[in-house]
Order: structure tokens, then sequence, then C-alpha cells
């Protein structure tokens, strides 16, 4: 267990509230203004923070992040790249943990082992490899486990009771609900689907769980943490970086601004989702 995320989740459990986790992709629009973002982050509200790394088939994103990708990527974003923003990261915050999300392609040509060792070094806490199932975790736990990066386990409303004990064996860090069948950002989980599928998924783990995919708003923000223990928010906050950027893709001198107090609002409708309870 990485010690960052296991801290943050018993800190939130000790104030019984639920986390937010904003995402956001390394490089887009640019490396400044990425690296800007990132640092408000903590200040803005966030509990942990998730990066994607830019690819080029993103084949569980949906129009929205496959768009930052690509900005991301024209921005000369790259896995070493991201690696790069942790590491700057941590120069000034040493306790928000920091998952990479991604696919496995770009750890496979960056070389697992190296990988692994990089980024346990520059300081990532967990890693969601979004197209890597159960059955193939063996390309990288030989190298994750020991380099102490938590293996973040994706769980489906498809996923049934046979099979979540092998999807959660060996997870790490806490499990991920996708809250949709479907890719990121084109809808929402219904709120009485997850209300049933969170106990579910909670019989068969300990770890804390986080829903992600289809949360747009504070008020479905405050709702996931009303059944879960953190929302994961990123469509909503790339396409408020994406309606700021001017007729070049570039970013405006309020874009940063815009994000981080998008951040704040999903931040305070998460902290008292549970007192209105």
């Amino acid at each position: 267990m990485s010690g960052r995320i296991a801290a943050r989740f018993a800190a939130l459990r000790a104030e019984g509230r639920g986390g937010l986790i904003p995402f956001m992709t390394a490089y887009d629009p640019d490396p400044a203004t990425s690296m800007a973002m990132l640092r408000g982050m903590p200040g803005a509200g966030a509990d942990l923070i998730e990066i994607g790394v830019p690819f080029t088939d993103p084949a569980a994103d949906g129009p929205t992040v496959q768009r930052a990708g690509q900005r991301a990527l024209k921005a000369g974003g790259s896995l070493a790249g991201a690696l790069a923003m942790v590491r700057d990261f941590r120069r000034d915050d040493d306790e928000t943990p920091v998952v990479l999300m991604g696919y496995l392609n770009p750890i496979l040509a960056y070389g697992t082992e190296r990988f692994c060792a990089d980024a346990s070094a520059s300081g990532v806490d967990g890693l969601i490899v979004v197209d890597m199932p159960p059955e193939e975790s063996d390309e990288l736990t030989p190298y994750s486990t020991p380099c102490g990066l938590d293996l973040i386990r994706l769980v489906a409303p498809t996923t049934d009771d046979a099979r979540l004990p092998l999807v959660l064996d060996g997870a790490g860090g806490f499990v991920y609900h996708v809250a949709i069948t479907g890719i990121t950002g084109t809808r929402s989980g219904a709120a009485e689907d997850l209300a049933q599928a969170i106990p579910r998924v909670r019989a068969h783990t300990g770890l804390p769980i986080a829903i992600g995919f289809g949360i747009r708003t504070p008020e479905q923000a405050a709702q996931a943490v009303r059944v879960a223990d953190a929302a994961v928010v990123g469509s909503a906050l790339i396409d408020t970086l994406a309606q700021s950027l001017d007729a070049e893709g570039r970013a405006r001198p309020d874009t940063v601004r815009r994000v981080l107090d998008e951040v704040r609002a999903l931040s305070e409708a998460v902290r008292e989702a549970r007192m209105a309870g």
C-alpha cells in the first residue's frame, strides 16, 4: 500500500467526509499551464489528483478527454513528461497523492521495470492502467509492487460477483468504480444504481471506493460521496479548460483560474455532502 493514498483516505475517514479526485491531462494545453493547474489543485480542494498520460489511441475515453490528449501530444506530452510534472510537483507538495491514469502501450514502450522505478522515484503513488485486464497484470505487478506503487483496479457495472474477487486480487490504493457502461464524459450513472452497486463491491474489499466516469456537477460529486469514499471528476474540468482557450487552442490568462474555481466548487459540495444527510 502506498503511504500517501492510505494516509489520505484515513484522514478523510477521520474527518467523516468523502474525497475529491480531479483529473487532468499532462501537458494540456501546454506544459506551463498544465503545471500551474497541478500545483493549484490541492489548495482548491483536491484530496488526490489523477494525471492522464496522453496517448494516441485512448479507447476508454470520450471526445473531451481524447481532444485533451491530442492537445497534450501536440504540446510534446509523453509518459516521461508526466513523470517530470510529478517530480516538479513534489518539490512543494509531499502529501497529496498522485495517480497516473493511462494505457499499457506507453508503459511497455518505456520499459515496464524502468517505468515503475522512475514513477516511484518521481513521487507517483498509484497507477490506473485502463486497458490492462487482471489476467494480464503480471506485466506490471512484479515491478510495481516492489516499488510501492498501488495498482488501482477498475470495476464496471457489468463486473459480476463471480469476477469481482479476480479483479480485486492484488488491488491497492482504492477501487475505481466506473459509474457507467461506456466511455468517459458521455453520461452519468443513476444514483439508485450506484446505491446498489457500491455495497456489492464493498462486500469484496476493504479498500476505499471512488466513483468516476460521468460525474460532472457538484451535485453529482456530492451524491457519489454519499455512497462511496471519493468522486473522480475529469471531463467537466477539461471542458472548462477547453472553453477557456483562444481560437488557436492556447491558454488565456484566466484558464488556470477557471479550472481551479470549478475544482473549488466541486470540493465544497463534496465536503458538505454528508452534513446534509
